[in-house]
């Protein structure tokens, strides 16, 4: 072609001289008729020339052309024939009509005409059919294939992406990921040991260790007394998690010293390149599987994404009276620099949310500032009803309560917002608070989860207390002013830990009892307290009918199902898991039940040898190791119990993931 392109270039300069020779020539001979005529004779001659060239451009095209035409059908013979790529036409009635050698090789067969798309790969007739899907890879004899659909031509490619597919997967196997290991109570079991004791208890968990990594293939270095660096890949990950990271069992059972053991909790980083972010991943994943009550893993994507493994004991009780003074006098300072407090509980608030949250006014009010309970009386646990009856007798502590909206009108810019009893912006009362509030402080005593409060500048969490009401106790005792409280605020915060504990039966420590001695101390009723657990025939009868349609699925696992046209409140769910824990034999109970039209609410309680929480969270819930809950959309009863049974199968194996 480059050289049709030059002689073309030449012939057009030709033209251009010609013409410009004709008008030279009229001009000579008007100038001199000799010279006119011996000018024209050169014309003459250069038009000889240039009609020949033309001639010989045209032979030479047409000669390339007919070349070309069939170099051009052979190669598409050639294409269709015997190149790597599959190609089948299809009819009306979705059989091959035509198929190329190639796929009919990869099929081991003599012809694939006639035959069913259907027989082809079950998958192709439906993507066929879609309208959104054109391209999809499917296996045909051991080989992967991107399959491209062309529906008006009734097409399909077949391209061979088997190595591609292989070199992506080696790809993401050898990708790094990053670990780091915690020993959690280390500091707890170790103090009191003697060199020779603590050096072999040392030995023991990094032979453990050692052996483990070594055995899946990690690189592991001790960094410190408590602390571990692992770096491992995709494929290793992998494997790690088919075993539900049985370290963590193992470590617990071989280092057990005078009825305690050493837990690990383990945070890894996956899914970026960036070494640097990786680590961050890590931290990130430690920091949750600590704020979970440790003795499990959390592995944490760039995504946001978290899968958790273990966290099936309960955790240790490691909180000290030194933290919850330093917290005590960091809130102090942080409401002194405030114009007013804003405190507010969970969605449908239960007992414990309401007393802690009276609990943290006397902390405002101790402090001169003024503080606002923020409540949603139209969606309120029936639980409270008696509790807040109760207050409203007392003009002054109820005059503290207002709603959302009223708390919206008064927040400025300098009032701080408390949130208490969950740490999830979903669950607040409202989320409107959280959005326009620059000083929010966390108090829980839930485990962590994925989803938090964002930029808090303050975070008390202690998932090894009984309740929240437990925690702002022991603030109230630790602010610096004394604090005068009256008989309702000490009966509020005490309802709440009895509730939480089931009457000091569940999720109970020393320090729980030392918080309600002081809470006694201030005035607190018991027999108030009572009152207000007190419960009417008509919801016993109902709680009645829940556990008589009750199941032992595994294990002493006790599952109750209401009708699918039957409503309960959550309260009342509760309340029938926490009767059906009492039961011989019973180790753990669900209890499954419509709360509207579109919303099954699932209550879990367990003593504490399963973990309800991680059960809950495989179906997007939440909750503590022996108390949780979760809600579902859009789903039949029996849909849920399928999905709770699976749950708990995957949870029985050896973890479950969230």
């Amino acid at each position: 072609m480059p050289m049709f392109y030059e002689k073309s270039q030449i012939r057009y300069s030709l033209i251009a001289i010609i013409g410009i020779l004709i008008l030279t020539v009229l001009f000579l001979f008007v100038l001199n008729w000799i010279i006119g005529i011996l000018v024209t004779v050169c014309l003459c001659i250069a038009l000889f020339f240039l009609r020949k060239s033309v001639l010989e451009y045209r032979k030479e095209m047409d000669s390339y052309i007919s070349t070309l035409s069939y170099r051009l059908k052979k190669v598409g013979e050639e294409a269709l024939m015997e190149m790597p790529i599959g190609i089948m036409l299809i009819d009306d009635d979705f059989r091959i009509e035509w198929a190329n050698p190639y796929i009919t090789s990869i099929m081991n067969e003599d012809t694939l005409i006639g035959r069913d798309l259907l027989e082809i790969h079950d998958s192709l007739l439906p993507l066929f059919k879609q309208d959104s899907e054109t391209e999809a890879v499917i296996t045909l004899d051991d080989q992967k294939f991107k399959v491209i659909i062309k529906r008006e031509e009734r097409l399909l490619y077949f391209v061979d992406v088997t190595e591609q597919i292989q070199i992506e997967k080696q790809y993401e196997d050898e990708r790094t990921a990053l670990a780091y290991i915690f020993l959690d109570n280390y500091d707890e079991i170790t103090q009191a040991m003697d060199d020779q004791t603590k050096s072999a208890i040392n030995s023991k968990v990094t032979a453990l260790l050692n052996k483990w990594a070594k055995d899946f293939g990690v690189f592991i270095k001790r960094v410190s007394s408590e602390r571990f660096l692992a770096v491992l890949n995709e494929q290793i990950l992998t494997k790690l998690e088919k075993s539900k990271f049985s370290i963590l069992d193992e470590v617990r059972e071989k280092t057990t010293i005078e009825n305690v053991s050493l837990t690990l909790s383990i945070g890894i980083g996956t899914g970026v390149s960036s070494l640097q972010e990786l680590g961050d991943l890590a931290q990130s994943g430690l920091d949750l599987a600590l704020g979970r009550g440790g003795d499990q893993v959390a592995i944490k994507q760039i995504n946001g994404k978290v899968q958790f493994y273990g966290g099936k004991t309960n955790p240790m009780e490691k909180r000290t009276r030194v933290r919850a003074r330093v917290i005590s006098h960091a809130l102090k300072e942080i409401v002194t620099e405030s114009d007013k407090v804003m405190i507010m509980g969970h969605k449908f608030p239960d007992m414990d949310a309401i007393g802690s949250s009276i609990g943290i006014l006397k902390v405002a009010q101790a402090n001169g500032k003024e503080g606002f309970i923020v409540l949603d009386e139209e969606a309120i646990d029936s639980g409270v009803i008696q509790l807040l009856e109760e207050v409203k007798q007392h003009s002054e502590l109820w005059s503290w309560f207002i709603t959302p909206d009223e708390a919206l009108e008064i927040m400025t810019d300098e009032t701080l917002l408390i949130i208490l009893d969950t740490h999830k912006p979903s669950l607040v009362i409202d989320e409107r608070l959280l959005s326009i509030s620059e000083h929010v402080i966390v108090i829980d005593h839930h485990r962590r989860g994925e989803e938090f409060i964002k930029d808090p500048i303050l975070v008390y969490m202690e998932p090894y207390a009984s309740s929240t009401a437990e925690l702002v106790t022991e603030l109230l005792e630790y602010q610096p002013k004394p604090l005068k409280m009256n008989m309702i605020e000490a009966t509020a915060l005490l309802a709440g830990i009895v509730v939480d504990t089931k009457s000091f039966t569940l999720r109970t420590g020393s320090r729980t009892f030392d918080a309600a001695s002081y809470l006694r101390g201030k005035g607190a009723d018991t027999v108030l307290v009572h009152k207000f657990m007190k419960e009417d025939i008509e919801n016993y009868v109902r709680r009645a009918s829940l556990i008589q349609n009750t199941m032992i699925y595994k294990n002493g696992i006790a599952i109750a199902i209401a009708k699918d046209d039957s409503y309960f409140e959550q309260v009342t769910l509760a309340q029938t898991a926490d009767t059906l824990l009492t039961m011989n034999n019973v180790v753990a109970s669900f209890v499954i039940a419509r709360r509207s039209e579109s919303s099954i609410s699932i209550s879990a309680r367990s003593l504490g040898e399963i973990n309800v929480q991680l059960i809950m969270e495989a179906l997007n819930g939440g909750g503590h190791l022996t108390n949780a809950a979760t809600q579902l959309q859009d789903i039949t009863i029996d849909d849920a119990s399928d999905m709770l049974k699976n749950a708990i199968d995957e949870y029985l194996e050896g973890g479950t993931k969230s």
